[in-house]
């Protein structure tokens, strides 16, 4: 199953960069009653990194919408207190991407049921896994004050 995932992941991606798709997408920085925050890791792309759980926005849907949306579907986590932290754009393998990120809190315990994630933890915002992608990195050192945002995704 795993490499027809991967290999639809590719594909789509190839299409929207050849296409010059815009996305829309969120990404949801949830942290637990410990001031952890949840990071997954995905079946499919760079399954290699933990990354902050997100997905596209549906025609029509807001971006908090969308956090609360995919962040139960991905973790079976709810989402309180959301709100929108910023947005930016990202240009990532020729694709023109909006990300929104959102924050909020959980009390639940991420559940892996799908086929999307290979695994969903939480992480103290000080000892961050060493594969913790590059984006996840930058957002939470500017979330915390340790960095200013340059712009990047």
């Amino acid at each position: 199953m795993r490499p027809l995932i991967d290999l639809a992941y590719r594909l789509r991606r190839r299409a929207m960069a050849l296409l010059g798709w815009r996305t829309r997408g969120v990404k949801v920085m949830a942290f637990d009653a410990s001031g952890r925050v949840l990071l997954a890791r995905h079946r499919y792309g760079r399954s290699d990194l933990w990354m902050l759980p997100g997905g596209g926005i549906g025609r029509g849907e807001a971006p908090i919408a969308a956090a609360l949306r995919e962040l139960m579907e991905e973790t079976g986590c709810r989402l309180d207190a959301a709100e929108v932290v910023g947005r930016w754009e990202a240009r990532a393998e020729g694709r023109r991407d909006t990300v929104w990120l959102v924050r909020g809190t959980t009390a639940d315990t991420p559940q892996i049921a799908g086929v999307e994630l290979a695994e969903a933890s939480f992480f103290p915002t000080d000892a961050l896994p060493a594969a913790a992608s590059p984006a996840t990195r930058r957002r939470v050192d500017e979330l915390l004050g340790r960095s200013v945002s340059d712009g990047r995704w």
